[in-house]
């Protein structure tokens, strides 16, 4: 498994990391470059799985209207919500084999920006090379930049503030916490409606997942705060890049969602 893992995902990602690096003589940019790269080629599945989300989304009312005309009948509830996702062409597995990969990619792209970061005291060429293409081979004297722009990217993105106990996170991680937060209130509107149909029926397994779901919106920017502190930056600036990428495919999927309000205000104040 890890021979067809390391072939098909992590071998790839990491040649195709440093041809990057080679061609543009700068590591953080190589990395934003594969970030938005991938993402990218990806879209042809990303889009469909944000996409059938927001029609699972407008089809909440009726699946609430089910949950009530079936309660107590499980069976005939699970037939109901057949006969309609089929009729509004509506597939809810279909979306998770996209996610799967989409997770499988994640993995193996952290990997491979982790094995270029951390070279457990072995000079880069020597920690690279045994697992890099023929082609792809760095020559002996090779040598990689860690720096972005003065930011050293095998370092934690860190703020020290002499008196304080503990530093506090950097521009880079509140950016990505700032993103992830907007794309939380861009998914708002799921996340209400979920909660909604879930009161249709109190005490069911909905009314957990519902909740979990809510939760889930706020934790992703703290969890990103948090891994902050422990993650290079080089790792931040990956995590920052995907996450804007992502929200700019969520828009293209749903529009600006629970984050309408607050588009409609800044557009008032402007005019």
């Amino acid at each position: 498994m890890s021979e067809l893992w390391n072939l098909l995902l992590f071998h790839p990602l990491l040649n195709a990391l440093i041809g990057l690096a080679r061609i543009t003589g700068d590591l953080g940019w190589s990395i934003i470059l594969l970030t938005i790269g991938l993402r990218v080629v990806m879209t042809p599945l990303i889009i469909p799985s944000l996409k059938a989300s927001k029609k699972m989304q407008d089809l909440a009312p009726d699946l609430a209207e089910l949950k009530t005309k079936f309660k107590g009948d499980k069976q005939g509830l699970v037939t109901a919500q057949a006969e309609l996702y089929k009729k509004h062409g509506l597939n809810p597995a279909a979306g998770c084999l996209p996610q799967i990969v989409q997770i499988l990619v994640l993995i193996a792209l952290f990997n491979a920006f982790n094995t270029v970061l951390k070279p457990n005291g072995q000079s880069l060429v020597e920690h690279l090379n045994p697992i890099l293409y023929a082609v792809n081979k760095l020559p002996s004297d090779f040598n990689l930049s860690t720096l972005f722009y003065g930011m050293e990217l095998t370092k934690p993105d860190l703020i020290h503030i002499p008196g304080l106990p503990i530093p506090l996170p950097g521009l880079f991680v509140l950016a990505s916490a700032l993103i992830q937060f907007a794309s939380s209130k861009m998914m708002m509107p799921e996340a209400k409606t979920a909660i909604k149909v879930a009161g249709t029926t109190p005490g069911d397994s909905d009314d957990v997942m519902a909740a979990t779901q809510t939760q889930m919106l706020y934790m992703f920017p703290l969890m990103t705060i948090f891994f902050g502190y422990q993650f290079q930056f080089g790792l931040v600036l990956y995590w920052l890049i995907f996450s804007a990428v992502s929200m700019v495919q969520q828009y293209m999927a749903s529009g600006w969602g629970g984050l309408t309000p607050w588009i409609n205000k800044l557009y008032a104040r402007k005019n």
